[in-house]
């Protein structure tokens, strides 16, 4: 798949979805289901008043969550697409033992965005990105690496607000 982003795009889409309270709000109403705003705190305890602030913000501005009556915050179609994008993520780092063979779910997530982040912008269209700090990885490795990639584009084209530093302008 060949689309390309600008750097500043690129950087703002992964900056976006690597955002660890983004991550943990998506798969906690994915797997869970709407969150009503009373229990947000609650059920996110891990993130700070003001990380879920931000995440939740975010997740509105981009299409990500809505509000729905009597149910709470819940995952909009982008939202659960993502939410099945952060899933294959983690597979594949999971499957590579990358960054670590035990790990949390947001920091392989992460983890692998930050691979795919430079194969973004067309000069480094060729490669799913370099694994700094990390040994080789395997042909098979690099080509459910490169399937990683394509999934990321495919959800990004799909949604280009999220790669849109304002998301008006992808309207």
């Amino acid at each position: 798949m060949s689309a390309f982003f600008t750097p500043a795009e690129a950087h703002h889409a992964i900056d976006l979805l690597a955002s660890h309270s983004l991550i943990r709000l998506v798969t906690e109403i994915d797997d869970n289901g709407a969150i009503p705003s009373r229990r947000l705190a609650g059920t996110l305890s891990d993130l700070s008043t003001h990380q879920l602030r931000s995440a939740t913000d975010a997740a509105r501005a981009h299409g990500l969550v809505r509000v729905a009556p009597g149910a709470g915050l819940e995952l909009t179609d982008s939202g659960m697409e993502l939410a099945d994008l952060y899933d294959a993520l983690a597979r594949w780092a999971r499957r590579h033992a990358v960054p670590a063979a035990v790990c949390e779910f947001s920091s392989r997530v992460r983890h692998v965005l930050g691979l795919l982040a430079p194969s973004l912008i067309p000069e480094n269209a060729d490669h799913p990105g370099p694994l700094p700090d990390v040994r080789p990885i395997s042909v098979e490795a690099e080509v459910e690496l490169a399937r990683a990639r394509t999934l990321l584009i495919q959800w990004l084209v799909g949604n280009l607000q999220v790669a849109r530093a304002d998301p008006e302008q992808a309207a």
